[in-house]
């Protein structure tokens, strides 16, 4: 059996890592060779395809593969980083500082000798593997399975990521319509706010038009020019009447529009009816007290 210089039990532990990193090899490649026959199931269904179709199906399986490949570069690198802390924390219980040579990494001699190794372990496996498959009593083994295992887990995790991933998308379509809701919101509580303003506006009014009934009323008896001015002024009154009933009026057109789709909408409605009411008995009252011409 080829060797690295170390002694049995350090042999044992690079040929147990040997294998390992096998089986992550072997699972990345079946995984890769998947990539390609899904192509074809899915993809290759018409006989003849145009460069622009060829090219697109290159670019796009060139993706995915380099994608699987990049997965297990980093892995391993991950994987390899693991191993040397698990080394160098032995080694500060006892106080060494070891140290690295990235040089000897690309030593060729070096790697033809772990290929040796690799080569001459797994021979001798496939043979042990071999002779205890021709025993009656034993059943075939199956070389397959612990990869199958692992396919089966990795099918396990992507129907799982699937889940997580329609969950994900039904969370947002969720959220995209809360947040349109809150900005429906928002805005229809800028245009309460003003129609409150203009509400306040109106009462205002009401007080000034009262006011001006009042003195009306008592300049009846004074003189003819404090009775035209007064007449003027509540002429002027009911202009603005006008002015704000046509205001409202295009108000509730904007909130009919606006808040249409929202629970506000009749409440709405039915304050400006009832505004709109009001400033209908408020002409009504000020064309009781108007002087006959």
């Amino acid at each position: 059996m080829a060797e690295l210089g170390f002694n049995e039990h350090h042999q044992n532990e690079v040929i147990n890592y040997m294998r390992f990193a096998r089986s992550k090899r072997a699972l990345r490649l079946k995984t890769i060779d998947s990539c390609f026959q899904d192509l074809k199931e899915s993809r290759l269904t018409e006989e003849t395809f145009t460069v622009d179709e060829v090219t697109d199906l290159l670019e796009g399986l060139r993706a995915v593969v380099r994608g699987e490949v990049e997965t297990e570069l980093i892995n391993t690198a991950h994987t390899n980083v693991l191993l040397l802390r698990q080394l160098f924390s032995q080694a500060e219980k006892f106080y060494l500082k070891l140290q690295t040579d990235a040089s000897e990494l690309e030593n060729r001699d070096l790697l033809e000798q772990v290929a040796e190794l690799e080569k001459a372990e797994f021979k001798s496996t496939n043979r042990k593997a071999t002779q205890e498959s021709s025993k009656p009593k034993l059943a075939p083994l199956n070389e397959g399975g612990v990869s199958e295992l692992l396919n089966k887990e990795i099918s396990r995790l992507q129907e799982e990521n699937d889940k997580l991933k329609s969950r994900l998308r039904m969370i947002e379509s969720q959220a995209t319509s809360a947040l349109d809701e809150k900005c429906k919101m928002e805005q229809a509580l800028k245009d309460l706010q003003r129609v409150q303003g203009d509400q306040q506006e109106i009462d205002s009014l009401e007080q000034s038009v009262a006011t001006l009934k009042a003195n009306f009323q008592d300049a009846l008896s004074t003189s003819s020019a404090t009775q035209k001015d007064l007449q003027h002024n509540l002429v002027s009154a009911k202009h603005d009447l006008l002015r704000l009933q046509d205001q409202l009026t295009e108000a509730e057109r904007e909130l009919e529009k606006k808040f249409q789709q929202t629970a506000a909408y009749r409440n709405m409605k039915e304050m400006l009816t009832k505004k709109n009411e009001q400033i209908k008995e408020i002409r009504k009252r000020l064309q009781k007290y108007e002087p006959d011409e």
